[in-house]
């Protein structure tokens, strides 16, 4: 990170914000699938348990250690996950990896507010914090389908 301003701009107030208040982060017991991820760059992990019916996320739970952008990262995804199918949650993951390392536009609606993170686009090591919430969700919602 090169100066202040831009520590200023990563760390917006919109994402501590994000990180004071992420919903769903009480673990579900007798979840149909658990999984936890680790980024190895930095050491984040997020682990996620999920319940589906009919295809659909009907609980969620989540544990999060990470920094405050993965943390706000997790925190879209608790808000948005309820009522998701995982066809949706990997189009997100697959937009919010376009935005990060590809300069791709913000993910659809119901994800727009990943738009939070955009100035992370600039800062690799901090992608795959940013993508663990989400690689996490999709890989336990197909475990949950399986």
């Amino acid at each position: 990170m090169s100066d202040t301003s831009d520590l200023v701009q990563l760390y917006s107030s919109r994402i501590l914000a994000l990180t004071a208040d992420m919903p769903l982060t009480e673990r579900l017991e007798n979840p149909d699938a658990t999984v936890k991820k680790r980024a190895p760059l930095c050491g984040s992990t997020v682990t996620v348990d999920v319940k589906m019916t009919d295809g659909v996320i009907t609980s969620f739970g989540q544990d999060v250690k990470a920094c405050a952008l993965g943390q706000a990262s997790a925190a879209i995804m608790g808000g948005t996950v309820i009522g998701r199918t995982r066809a949706e949650i990997e189009k997100a993951r697959d937009e919010l990896r376009a935005m990060l390392k590809d300069g791709g536009p913000v993910p659809a609606a119901p994800f727009g507010e990943l738009e939070v993170l955009l100035p992370a686009r600039e800062y690799k090591n901090r992608h795959a914090s940013i993508l663990l919430a989400f690689d996490a969700t999709v890989e336990a919602a197909a475990q949950a389908e399986a």
